[in-house]
């Protein structure tokens, strides 16, 4: 477990003291062009007055769609992110930030900046993903508001910096690496929650807070009524060229305009920063009973999720975990589970009625050749139960301390799910490489765990082989691609947002 506990030390790692400004000086850089203009930042209701220019922006992309000029990256692939993608080293081309950019920044964000070299090193430094760069970001920063994030961001786009912008840091494909330099914006420092609406079941926070954070803080005004879901109804973002855009209002529904929430979140910081987001509440139940079954194959328990999803039973969670993921957690946990493919079910309501929708659940599993079907109510045995599913990616390392997880997301229509389960666990168990399977499979979500050694390239090449059928461009097609390409072409002529990441070089417009 060498490798977990490391990742476990650098997530509990305090912030370095950060360097006096005096230190901040860098060497002469290299020659460096630009051709921006100095901007005072924009008011917020200003930002918002000027929305329809930002909508007018996307139009724009979606006009050029007739368009006979190429847009593509050129040179060497520099994008990292990509689900295909098992290259160890990341590079890029690196410009060295003037110091009178460092200068500005220090002007107003005193020494919630620093250029300490551990500390640029340790935000460069993916803390769950196998990636490495050759560069790493050349200023960390630490806004407290909106106003911060606005003054950074137009100081970047000035003078073409490229930015990272840093939340939770729990990517796994490499997202948070700055292959280019530029500044990584921390944003942990942005802990305020703005406001609770009990009545509305709603939270508005600051990106620096975490949801366990959430609930200790506010959970007196809830408990036993209601707990945070990250689920997003609306947030506000600035954008590359300094403006901010608040996505909706608080309302459930919406159904003027486009879905720019979706938009900005699912970016992954190539179009913005986020500096608020609405969360919405959810009434916690007055119940819950946590199950566990097992099978002799996949498919039948994959054909189980799904014929529990049709029976129209109203399940919270349904989990599947591979025989070889079991086997890495009774290794990890000194634990003795059968190891077998593996369903957990977690059924939420009135006590008569979740123990109802189990009972149900089990007479579909038995019907499906499930076996030792259990099911537990007490809440430090349920605790236990979902301990083995939160825990299944560091017990995989267990399996292969020295090596690195190559991890797949793959969503399917529920009805093919048992169907591209048991095609990928085929290849999976062809190769040398040891792969763990892990699906959300009420959703048609499912995840592959593959363990290599980076350094070794027979392992990273049957990696890729393994992962090529998989990735992006097959999941979304070209065309959608080429849309996303032009939608950051507009709103980000520059490229200073999460330069190199979540689309494809290749892909021209």
């Amino acid at each position: 477990m060498a490798t977990a506990a490391a990742a476990l030390l650098r997530l509990s790692r305090s912030r370095r003291p950060l360097l006096p400004l005096s230190s901040l000086r860098l060497p002469p850089p290299a020659p460096y062009h630009h051709h921006s203009h100095s901007q005072t930042p924009p008011s917020s209701s200003s930002s918002h007055a000027r929305l329809p220019a930002f909508l007018s922006f996307l139009a724009a992309a979606a006009a050029a769609g007739g368009t006979t000029v190429a847009l593509c990256d050129s040179g060497i692939d520099h994008r990292v992110g990509g689900k295909e993608s098992t290259e160890l080293v990341v590079r890029g081309e690196r410009k060295r930030v003037p110091n009178e950019f460092i200068d500005e920044l220090a002007s107003f964000l005193g020494e919630n900046l620093t250029v300490d070299y551990e500390e640029r090193h340790y935000h460069g430094t993916p803390q769950n993903s196998f990636h490495k760069a050759v560069n790493v970001p050349d200023v960390v920063v630490f806004p407290r508001s909106q106003d911060e994030v606005q003054k950074i961001v137009m100081a970047c786009n000035k003078y073409k910096v490229p930015i990272v912008p840093y939340g939770g840091a729990t990517s796994i494909e490499g997202h948070t690496l700055a292959p280019h330099g530029g500044v990584c914006i921390n944003m942990s420092l942005m802990k305020k929650i703005k406001s609770l609406h009990v009545e509305d079941m709603d939270v508005v926070v600051e990106p620096g807070v975490g949801w366990i954070e959430l609930n200790e803080a506010w959970g007196h005004y809830w408990r036993n009524v209601c707990y945070s879901l990250f689920w997003f109804t609306s947030c506000e973002a600035v954008l590359p060229n300094g403006d901010v855009v608040k996505t909706g209002s608080r309302a459930r529904k919406s159904a003027a305009g486009y879905d720019l929430a979706r938009l900005i979140i699912g970016s992954e910081g190539t179009l913005g920063v986020i500096t608020e987001v609405t969360v919405r509440l959810q009434k916690l139940p007055s119940h819950s009973v946590v199950a566990m079954c097992n099978f002799q194959t996949i498919k039948d328990a994959a054909d189980v999720a799904i014929a529990t999803m049709l029976s129209g039973i109203q399940v919270s969670r349904v989990e599947l975990l591979d025989e070889v993921q079991i086997r890495a957690i009774n290794m990890a946990n000194g634990k003795n589970l059968p190891e077998v493919p593996t369903l957990m079910f977690e059924f939420i309501g009135t006590e008569a009625y979740a123990l109802e929708q189990t009972l149900l659940v089990q007479k579909i599993a038995t019907e499906h050749h499930g076996s030792d079907f259990v099911f537990v109510e007490e809440l430090d045995a349920k605790e236990e139960l979902w301990k083995i599913r939160k825990e299944a990616l560091w017990a995989g390392f267990a399996m292969k301390p020295d090596h690195e997880a190559m991890i797949t997301d793959v969503c399917v229509p529920l009805s093919r799910l048992a169907e591209c389960i048991s095609v990928s666990k085929e290849k999976l168990d062809a190769s040398p490489l040891t792969c763990l399977v892990i699906a959300h499979a009420g959703d048609g979500n499912f995840h592959t765990i593959i363990l290599f050694d980076p350094s070794q390239e027979d392992q990273r090449r049957e990696a890729e082989r393994l992962n090529h059928f998989m990735y992006l461009e097959k999941e979304l097609g070209i065309e959608s691609l080429r849309t996303m390409k032009r939608i950051k072409a507009a709103l980000d002529p520059n490229n200073i947002m999460n330069p190199g990441k979540l689309i494809p070089p290749q892909v021209c417009i």
